[in-house]
């Protein structure tokens, strides 16, 4: 059978968008206002895609559109087609501001507030040349941005998976327990995990890793948590154990400098896993660029020489 050899010219921009928009949206309607453009000329767009590609991409029915099998196919490689082209113009866009190189870097809460600064300060300050994006995001959409290519640099935590990914231990921090300093569990300097289950918790948004680290440890314990309340970052969850919601588990650089405030104490875990490892990860098959080479090794060597936990 002769392979679909399919012409680029015959492609544009506008119609893989609006191709993203209505996979998305699950509606033509909607992926057509999404995109400006009129209904009809969207629907002549799509059929003249379907056209070209030589396959069925949408599946129309009374309730909206839904991919096909080489729908789904499509959809993978017009985002990052989409994708692409808006770095090449952002990338352009920041030579003509000056600099000469840019790096999407993507990292979790705990990195975002330990380590990175210092060495985001150090690598901007010698290359004042070099724009780094810096977005928070949980680790397991880190990995699938370094994936896809949305982030060139990702530092997760350990215990993520990371297939298609090259990784390398970064930094350790320590897990403890906060509690009310007038909780009965106060009177401790540490605890093991299975003491604090008996507890209400406060724990972080569903996506987590530290949520889902100390849901997979209760498991093991025999118990489950007492979600009382979930929040989105350290400081909300500091907040909420200070009223009395619950305990909660937090990395000790993060939580120390809220404890007076809130009328809080930390107490050691002494649970081997509450020493947890970030790791620093780019994809195995997209190669960095010179700046974000640069801004890599920079992270390398400003990892723990202790990050070899078991």
């Amino acid at each position: 059978m002769e392979r679909l050899i399919i012409n680029p010219a015959r492609v544009d921009f506008v119609t893989l968008r609006l191709f993203c928009s209505v996979a998305q949206s699950g509606s033509i309607t909607k992926g057509a206002s999404q995109c400006h453009l009129a209904l009809s000329a969207a629907s002549r767009r799509l059929a003249d895609f379907e056209a070209t590609v030589g396959v069925s991409l949408l599946e129309r029915t009374t309730q909206g559109v839904q991919l096909t099998a080489a729908g789904h196919v499509a959809m993978q490689h017009a985002v990052r087609l989409c994708h692409g082209f808006e770095v090449f113009g952002a990338e352009l866009s920041d030579y003509s501001r000056g600099y000469r190189g840019h790096v999407r870097l993507w990292a979790n809460m705990s990195a975002l507030i330990e380590r990175l600064p210092e060495v985001l300060a150090s690598f901007m300050g010698q290359h004042p040349e070099i724009k780094v994006d810096v977005e928070e995001q949980l680790s397991g959409d880190i990995v699938r941005a370094l994936i896809e290519g949305m982030a060139d640099i990702g530092v997760l935590a350990d215990g993520t998976p990371t297939h298609g990914l090259t990784v390398v231990p970064f930094h350790t921090d320590e897990l403890v327990v906060i509690c009310p300093d007038d909780h009965v569990l106060a009177n401790k300097d540490e605890v093991s995990f299975s003491e604090c289950l008996q507890y209400p918790v406060v724990g972080l948004n569903r996506g987590s890793s530290l949520l889902e680290l100390i849901s997979s440890k209760a498991q093991e314990a025999g118990g489950s948590l007492q979600l009382r309340v979930q929040v989105r970052s350290f400081g909300a969850l500091c907040r909420m154990v200070g009223a009395r919601l619950g305990v909660g588990v937090l990395p000790r650089a993060t939580c120390e400098p809220l404890l007076d405030a809130y009328r809080l104490k930390a107490l050691r875990l002494t649970d081997s896993w509450a020493h947890r490892r970030m790791m620093v990860a780019c994809s195995e098959t997209k190669e960095l660029s010179s700046a974000g080479k640069l801004l890599w090794e920079q992270l390398i060597a400003h990892a723990d020489r202790v990050s070899t936990l078991p």
